[in-house]
């Protein structure tokens, strides 16, 4: 069988010029891992927003109709059983569908029932020249129709408040979620396409450096989230201690000062609100180092009797920094809402300052 002319084979792609083997894998290393850390960062803001959403709540079954009719026919009966044979189990049974009504059914369906029941034992004794007897068992059944609804609104105002507190619970945790994996595989995901625009550029060293700042982002992100983990279970570092960390870390990763300030007499504060000013401080650094890189860092720890005051400085920055967004200020606000205290952040004369004040 004759072979096609050599110009109809298919030849690989050369590689483009200037450009080694070794370049080549090291490109394809990169766009690799910034695919996975964007498909990461994908699934970590969908899980932020399905922790975050409310569960809906339960309706009504369709079956209460069929109950109440059920208990309406078995009160009629019991009255008619009560007037043949004078007390006894009658009496017993239509107390508990009573009952029954009035902690199964809405007021709808449970109303109407208890209002069968008063009406078909006055009929019953206007009959029977039973009246005065009749009116004693009618308090009777007010009274533990009074006492089951009272039963069930008990119960159903712990259930709320049961289901507020699994809903705190789940932003709180979202929030964990934004301020540990979100701004860390942002950061990452930055640094990782910077590296890929480099290699197309032929610029080795400079992406390689990009690739080790993405690498100590995610070892700085693998240590917040284990701190994370032991402020969920309330074993902690004091306050100072871990800003002290944060402080160590920005400046390792950014080689700019980041001095801290400690003031007033230590003291251990409420996990909630040691949390809430451990993430403030992390959420104002995280901002630094996107917004105005190559800037130095203050921060500011005040204990005050009953408050405690943190800010965050930082001077204007030369170099023009990744451009805003995110949910970062807004869970710094809601942190602060929910303890009580105020937040502010903005523009001073010469940076920018976050301040945040909590009673403790």
């Amino acid at each position: 069988m004759p072979r096609p002319p050599l110009d109809h084979v298919a030849s690989r792609p050369s590689e483009p010029a200037g450009v080694s083997r070794k370049g080549v894998a090291f490109g394809t290393l990169v766009r690799a891992i910034t695919s996975r850390v964007s498909r990461i960062t994908i699934a970590a803001r969908q899980s932020l927003r399905v922790i975050a959403a409310r569960p809906p709540i339960a309706a009504i079954t369709s079956r209460a109709p069929v109950m109440a009719i059920a208990l309406g026919l078995s009160v009629v009966l019991a009255i008619i059983l009560d007037a043949v044979v004078d007390g006894g189990p009658a009496l017993a049974v239509l107390l508990y569908c009573l009952g029954i009504a009035a902690v199964r059914l809405p007021l709808r369906h449970s109303v109407p029932i208890g209002v069968l029941a008063v009406g078909g034992l006055l009929v019953e004794g206007a009959i029977y020249g039973r009246l005065g007897r009749d009116l004693s068992l009618i308090l009777s059944a007010c009274l533990v129709f009074l006492v089951a609804y009272s039963v069930k609104e008990r119960r159903a105002a712990r259930a709320a408040e049961a289901r507020e507190a699994v809903l705190a619970e789940r932003a709180r945790i979202a929030r964990e979620i934004h301020d540990i994996l979100a701004h860390s595989l942002s950061a990452q995901l930055v640094h990782l396409e910077g590296a890929k625009l480099l290699l197309r550029a032929d610029k080795t060293e400079e992406a390689l450096d990009r690739v080790v700042r993405a690498r100590d982002l995610a070892k700085s992100g693998l240590e917040e989230a284990r701190r994370a983990v032991s402020a969920l279970r309330e074993d902690a570092p004091a306050l100072p201690q871990a800003l002290r960390t944060l402080a160590e870390e920005f400046q390792a990763t950014t080689d700019r000062a980041c001095t801290l300030h400690v003031s007033g007499t230590e003291h251990r504060l409420p996990p909630e609100t040691e949390l809430a000013l451990l993430r403030t401080a992390q959420e104002a650094l995280t901002n630094v180092r996107r917004h105005a890189p190559g800037s130095p860092a203050t921060i500011t720890l005040v204990y005050a009797p009953g408050s405690c005051d943190l800010r965050i400085t930082n001077p204007a920055a030369a170099e023009r920094g990744t451009p805003g967004g995110g949910y970062g200020l807004m869970g710094m606000r809601e942190r602060a809402e929910l303890l009580g205290g105020t937040l502010s952040a903005g523009e001073t004369t010469d940076g920018f300052r976050v301040h945040l004040w909590i009673p403790a």
